[in-house]
């Protein structure tokens, strides 16, 4: 049977785009790439969304405003952002928990290790698995068609017009449709053609982890492309965190994030510093290191904190590498000794004593030392010193679809009438690059009703 709504994709967007349909009366076909039990792509990672309000909220704290949300989505981003599409993202996060509850999603207070977003994040109680979980079985509930396993490379389109989307060989008809397929950060090939050769000689590409899942390969993202959709952003922005280089290639997902980068000093291969560690906060710039170790040799560096840092992070999940002495420390980790120590001892020397706190930007800084540490700089001076290796975690890609407020795909500038598109592939409408925590799942539950909602509206109006 021909559904009135056809949504590709199985994560996040996906899912409140079907549920947001069918509510609205619209027959709901969801496919999904992936089999059954690796359902959800990256969403299944997730953990938390980024919310406005204007007052507490159960498990939110005192009030984050529309005004500040905006401005440190401003901040991360560099003023690469659509304003009208991210303050109607904004919007929405003040709506849609109530809606999420109605589907099956609770909530919960932040981990102790995460309490300085207890203001901005709402935590899903059971993670993103959990989540995923309930929307899938709402959709269900609710009478939505599920099929696992059903890639689709391929769309037929008319004049911008959505008419079928082909799954192998198999042709699938609706009266309305949904990107929602994620991008390409697991596509190693499209990685390497995006980041290219380095001046070292190096593909950079060849070291990064993906930490989210395999199945995004962008392989509707690209025939969209080349169908002639209109596209936003650079290939090589992504939300790219610095991960444990033990990390597995796919899947790691958050426990394999070290965040303790602003605790201590971060080194590359040649033992040298190369950014502020202390600029702000983990939710704020965390986002950031991933691209700052891809631009290093062999895209690798190393956190390295002491014992006063120990209890104050969030643990991860491999042990870093321990010894007594930074000399043992340089030599296990494969660092010039002699290079380490004058690093070391120079970053120690320029510390200026202040109060350390490190739930506040505190006033503990360098001077005189390039690159400066602007907050919680300590010496390394008290054994154990330990060391966490770091390479580029690729959660997800920023080149997507350009789309407006009513997430439909532009054609030469011209929305179609029932082609929808949510989540990561139209993220950089919003997300130009930089990252602030959950702010991906905030895009996603935004952009995904108001397809799911468009899409049902379109179906409604006639056969294609």
């Amino acid at each position: 049977m021909q559904p009135d709504v056809l949504v590709i994709g199985g994560g996040n967007a996906a899912l409140c785009a079907a549920l947001m349909a069918r509510e609205a009366g619209a027959s709901v076909l969801l496919l999904e790439s992936a089999p059954r039990d690796w359902r959800g792509g990256n969403s299944a990672h997730t953990r938390n969304l980024r919310c406005m309000h204007d007052a507490p909220q159960d498990v939110l704290v005192d009030a984050y405003p529309e005004e500040e949300f905006w401005q440190d989505l401003l901040k991360v981003t560099g003023g690469l952002t659509n304003e009208h599409l991210a303050r109607l993202v904004i919007r929405e996060s003040s709506t849609c928990r109530d809606w999420m509850r109605s589907h099956g999603v609770h909530f919960q207070p932040p981990l102790s290790g995460a309490l300085h977003v207890a203001r901005t994040n709402a935590f899903f109680m059971g993670g993103g698995k959990a989540l995923v979980n309930a929307y899938y079985r709402s959709a269900e509930r609710l009478g939505a068609r599920v099929r696992y396993e059903a890639p689709v490379e391929r769309l037929e389109l008319r004049e911008g017009r959505f008419v079928a989307a082909y799954s192998g060989e198999e042709r699938i008809e609706a009266r309305a449709c949904v990107l929602a397929a994620g991008g390409f950060e697991s596509n190693r090939e499209w990685l390497r053609e995006a980041w290219g050769r380095n001046e070292r000689g190096e593909w950079p590409a060849e070291n990064f982890l993906i930490r989210g899942t395999r199945f995004n390969q962008g392989v509707l993202l690209r025939f969209m492309m080349d169908a002639g959709a209109d596209t936003i952003g650079d290939p090589t922005q992504s939300h790219c965190v610095a991960i444990d280089a033990r990390a597995p290639l796919y899947d790691g997902g958050i426990c394999t994030r070290v965040d303790c980068v602003s605790l201590g000093i971060v080194v590359n291969r040649r033992a040298e510093r190369f950014y502020d560690e202390g600029e702000d906060f983990w939710p704020k710039r965390y986002a950031i290191w991933g691209r700052l170790v891809a631009q290093q040799p062999g895209q690798i560096a190393w956190s390295v904190i002491d014992a006063k840092a120990v209890g104050r992070f969030m643990p991860p999940v491999f042990p870093g590498a321990r010894a007594d002495t930074l000399d043992a420390l340089a030599r296990e980790l494969g660092l010039d000794p002699a290079a380490f120590a004058r690093t070391v001892a120079g970053y120690n020397a320029a510390c200026r004593a202040g109060t350390f706190d490190h739930t506040e930007l505190d006033d503990c800084r360098t001077e005189g030392l390039a690159p400066a540490k602007s907050h919680w700089a300590r010496p390394l001076d008290r054994p154990p010193y330990v060391a966490y290796p770091l390479r580029p975690g690729i959660t997800f890609t920023y080149l997507g679809l350009k789309t407006d407020e009513r997430a439909a795909v532009q054609f030469g500038g011209r929305p179609s009438p029932n082609l929808f598109v949510a989540g990561e592939m139209m993220a950089g409408n919003v997300l130009g690059k930089g990252y602030t925590a959950g702010v991906g799942m905030t895009i996603g539950t935004a952009f995904g009703r108001i397809a799911g909602r468009e899409a049902a509206a379109a179906a409604r109006g006639g056969a294609p």
